[in-house]
């Protein structure tokens, strides 16, 4: 029976472990077998040191080390080629837990979402919002009603208006004339015709002349 049967239970009758478990398992093993390949590099750095030590002086020595040390170099490369291989194996197995856990709960949430639609037609929930549409555009007119101001503004003709501010405007040049050319000359006092320091003789009335006549004759 190989290792991983002997882990993983190889009889029909032997339950099968949850992937929380095999995973644990794995572990296990690759604890153990790292352990060995410490063990072994070990042993194969003193193999090397005596075949140095025996390398010039008793070579029968030194080749008997060698060759333990060839052994144990298999022995490392299968250690090595099954850690690789239970690596491999208990990724797959976490990645497969994570996927079904995930999956769990994707269904958890199907089921969720299921029920909290069992209580709402899709014909309902139109015809209320097209009743929430309908209630804005009744508020968007009644908004517009209020404020619109009743009496003012109504009945006004453009036309008049601007004829009367042109009106206005064309006083504001006039005044603006005025202002810049001085008073009229109507508007200034008259001048006096007779020399100044002169008396204007008084006028007497017609009987006075009359008599005056009258006497000189």
């Amino acid at each position: 029976m190989s290792l991983l049967a002997k882990l993983f239970g190889g009889g029909k009758k032997d339950q099968v472990p949850s992937p929380a478990e095999a995973i644990q398992r794995l572990r296990e093993v690759e604890e153990m077998l790292l352990k060995k390949s410490d063990f072994l590099e070990k042993k194969i750095g003193q193999q090397i040191a005596t075949a140095k030590k025996h390398g010039t002086k008793n070579k029968r020595l030194a080749l008997q080390a060698l060759k333990i040390k060839r052994r144990f170099d298999q022995q490392l490369q299968k250690i090595d080629g099954t850690l690789s291989t239970i690596e491999f194996q208990r990724k797959a197995l976490e990645d497969a837990s994570t996927n079904t856990e995930v999956l769990k709960v994707m269904g958890v949430a199907a089921k969720a979402l299921k029920g909290a639609h069992n209580n709402l037609d899709v014909d309902k929930v139109h015809d209320l919002m097209n009743e929430v549409a309908e209630g804005n555009e009744i508020a968007r007119e009644i908004s517009d009603a209020i404020s619109n101001p009743i009496g003012f503004g109504q009945d006004v003709d453009e036309d008049d208006l601007m004829a009367e501010l042109e009106e206005l405007e064309q006083e504001e040049i006039e005044e603006h004339l005025l202002d810049v050319n001085g008073p009229a000359t109507e508007d200034l006092p008259s001048v006096p015709i007779s020399e100044p320091g002169r008396r204007k003789p008084v006028v007497k009335d017609d009987d006075e002349m009359n008599d005056l006549a009258a006497w000189a004759s």
